[in-house]
């Protein structure tokens, strides 16, 4: 399971995704949320589905790569399909003991997961195929309005990346940790789920010290290093803006308006 966790790798193909700058990426995941959350009717989703699967094909990442992502929240999207399918009111459709099924209620399981699988699929796109250091420069370069007015934009951006770079090794170690007490007679699989949950905690301890050990080494190097924030730093490859990323701007924003424009004059019920 810990390794079906693809948040925070990247990988590395030729592809034009690859290739564009990151300040586009994160607009264009961004307008892509919004999108997901206010589609209204099957034309709209067909629209996102089309959309979504052209930019999974010109990224040159497996799709089978994508979908392993999704089995890290199964639980979650059952969680949140079950309280969508029990607690919409609405005329009853089945009823058995305390819980009603109704129609709304069926509607708003489907598309909740609908949105929650099209959101892991979408945003794994820009991790994918943008390196944490990519990531940084493009935020820090999105967001530096904000240093106008006192807004760390820099150490925000910083600790970020420094975030999308631990997930990977924490899942990494907890799974060497996870072998090393298997090895020694602990058992992770048998029980039911607070079993389960409870077998879980003797892991949180030795991951924990790694974690702050791993933190404490990555502060020493950076004290090494002389780093002292990004006041008067300079980049080896610093952004700038090309063709493609202007085409690719006018994509998004051309895509968001025929998903609104489905939502207002084609709003067919689902």
């Amino acid at each position: 399971m810990l390794r079906d966790i693809t948040l925070g790798q990247y990988y590395p193909a030729d592809s034009v995704i690859h290739k564009l700058d990151p300040r586009v990426k994160l607009f264009a995941t961004m307008l892509y949320i919004v999108s997901l959350f206010c589609f209204k009717g099957i034309a709209a989703l067909l629209v996102i589905s089309l959309f979504l699967f052209a930019v999974i094909r010109i990224s040159k990442v497996p799709f089978k790569f994508m979908v392993k992502g999704l089995k890290a929240i199964m639980i979650l999207m059952l969680i949140t399909a079950l309280f969508n399918l029990f607690l919409t009111p609405g005329e009853p459709v089945v009823s058995f003991w305390i819980f009603k099924i109704t129609a709304e209620g069926a509607k708003n399981a489907v598309l909740m997961v609908i949105r929650l699988v099209y959101l892991i699929l979408g945003t794994s796109i820009m991790t994918l195929t943008t390196t944490p250091n990519q990531l940084t420069d493009g935020l820090e370069k999105a967001l530096m309005p904000l240093s106008k007015i006192g807004v760390p934009v820099h150490a925000i951006a910083m600790m970020m990346s420094i975030a999308l770079r631990f997930i990977p090794i924490l899942i990494e170690e907890t799974d060497k940790i996870m072998k090393a007490q298997m090895a020694r007679g602990a058992d992770f699989e048998s029980g039911n789920l607070v079993q389960k949950v409870k077998n879980m905690i003797p892991l949180l301890v030795p991951l924990f010290v790694s974690a702050f050990r791993r933190a404490d080494d990555l502060a020493m190097a950076m004290e090494a290093r002389c780093y002292n924030g990004g006041e008067g730093r300079t980049k080896m490859k610093p952004l700038h803006y090309e063709n493609r990323d202007r085409a690719a701007y006018l994509i998004i924003v051309g895509y968001l308006v025929v998903v609104l424009l489905c939502r207002r004059f084609l709003p067919f019920p689902m």
